[in-house]
């Protein structure tokens, strides 16, 4: 499995827009919808929005055990269907000294993802900062992003940004290491990865690019 180290954190991708992160003592998924066999357990779980290749209740469920927190939008109470807290954006939560944020995460000009159905992450662990944008267009809101140090990024198309607006959106905010996510899983989400790590690197060559 492919993971990007930062310190003591390692970040895995593990397709689509799941990403597993690994630290000394806990483990954290966001939006487990694919997830290997004998995957750890979560000790956190962050779900973005309700749509089923994102809050997937029997992965959610193989990931987890009694001492797994959730967290969520709200319109996922429904589908998940077990404890979980509720969250919105511009709240944050600490747990064990990890702060998540919600972020705005929303389709200007597709019907998919309304604004104040969905949210993204920035998840801050020492200082060390996750930025995860959920299913999301390049919005002005990125422009308010600071210190990102990974960011992972929506790059498929029909759904969220392209390769071309998640290039742009890249230079709003210019995390550290960008990974794009979100492609080749389901249709409409095809994206020439190759071509994107061009996009940035001509526009943003002080952003790395990191294919998991």
């Amino acid at each position: 499995m492919n993971s990007y180290t930062v310190g003591n954190i390692n970040v895995h991708l593990l397709g689509h827009s799941s990403v597993m992160i690994v630290l000394p003592k806990k483990t954290i998924y966001i939006d487990p919808y694919i997830i290997p066999d004998n995957s750890p357990k979560a000790d956190l779980i962050l779900v973005t929005h309700k749509h089923f290749d994102h809050c997937a209740p029997d992965k959610i469920t193989q990931v987890s055990d009694k001492n797994t927190i959730i967290l969520a939008q709200k319109g996922c109470a429904q589908t998940i269907k077990t404890k979980m807290t509720e969250i919105e954006v511009g709240k944050t939560i600490d747990i064990d000294n990890i702060k998540i944020t919600a972020v705005p995460a929303y389709n200007i000009a597709k019907p998919f993802h309304p604004k104040g159905t969905g949210v993204g992450y920035i998840i801050k662990i020492d200082n060390i900062k996750i930025y995860h944008a959920g299913d999301t267009d390049r919005i002005p809101e990125m422009h308010n992003l600071k210190n990102i140090d990974i960011a992972f990024l929506p790059v498929g198309g029909t759904y969220t940004m392209d390769i071309y607006d998640a290039r742009d959106a890249t230079s709003d905010f210019l995390p550290k290491v960008v990974i794009p996510m979100h492609y080749g899983t389901i249709e409409g989400t095809e994206a020439d990865i190759k071509e994107f790590q061009c996009l940035v690197a001509e526009k943003s060559p002080i952003v790395k690019v990191k294919v998991l």
